[in-house]
């Protein structure tokens, strides 16, 4: 059975952290095992650290690695600072909000018992699976950027700007990443698709999307960064 190291980015996310970690601490899989945790602070000025803290305790069953940056560096930085750290046969990033839902997670493991996929996304757009109805420009900029993204790197993906990317960990550490906001996403994609041989699957999963008033910290210049990024990685190569 494959191990998992699921990586938790955290920035001022004091209201749904906990609700994070009992989830995860609540699923019982046949098909992984939790190998660890791993919490990146990245600067919160909020509650998040001592909400952490606290769930350190209440949460002993869970091997929680719980990593901080002096100051915020953004989603990207952080994942480079759980990846390096992860442990796991597989990693997968699980937003601190209640965007994605853990229990989904076996989804994304169903490719790998299958047919020992490499790297499984997990698509918002796919399959009949329950999606919060949001902004119209918000969704056709996804999908804009997931179509050029596939022209530059002629995959079929129909969701590249999912946080659920479930990624062998030995891949994932062996590629030298730059991007430390949300350009992780354009970036991993690029140079995934630049690995011989690589099996990528692709499955439906749920989305329960917050409102920026709710907290959803990723605005229109990222995508801008994001369209950068697909150019630097996707086409040009870097």
């Amino acid at each position: 059975m494959k191990s998992l190291s699921v990586l938790i980015p955290v920035y001022n996310e004091e209201n749904t952290i906990e609700k994070i970690l009992k989830r995860i601490d609540a699923i019982n899989s046949n098909l992984w095992n939790l190998k660890e945790v791993v919490i990146i602070n990245d600067g919160s000025t909020d509650n998040s650290r001592k909400v952490i803290i606290e769930g350190i305790k209440s949460h002993p069953n869970l091997h929680i690695l719980y990593l901080e940056h002096e100051f915020n560096q953004g989603k990207g930085a952080a994942l480079h600072t759980g990846i390096v750290n992860a442990k796991g046969d597989y990693i997968i990033v699980q937003d601190a909000d209640l965007e994605y839902d853990p229990t989904e997670i076996d989804k994304l493991f169903l490719p790998v018992i299958k047919d020992n996929a490499d790297v499984v996304y997990g698509s918002r757009f796919i399959g009949g699976n329950p999606h919060r109805i949001l902004f119209f420009w918000h969704s056709l900029g996804n999908k804009f950027l997931t179509f050029f993204s596939n022209m530059a790197t002629n995959l079929n993906l129909t969701d590249m700007e999912t946080c659920y990317k479930l990624i062998r960990r030995d891949i994932l550490q062996n590629i030298d990443f730059r991007e430390k906001r949300f350009g992780f996403e354009p970036e991993v994609t690029a140079k995934l698709a630049r690995v011989s041989d690589i099996k990528i699957y692709e499955v439906g999963i749920s989305y329960y999307g917050r409102t920026y008033a709710e907290g959803k910290k990723i605005n229109w210049k990222d995508g801008f960064r994001a369209i950068y990024c697909i150019i630097k990685y996707g086409f040009l190569r870097f």
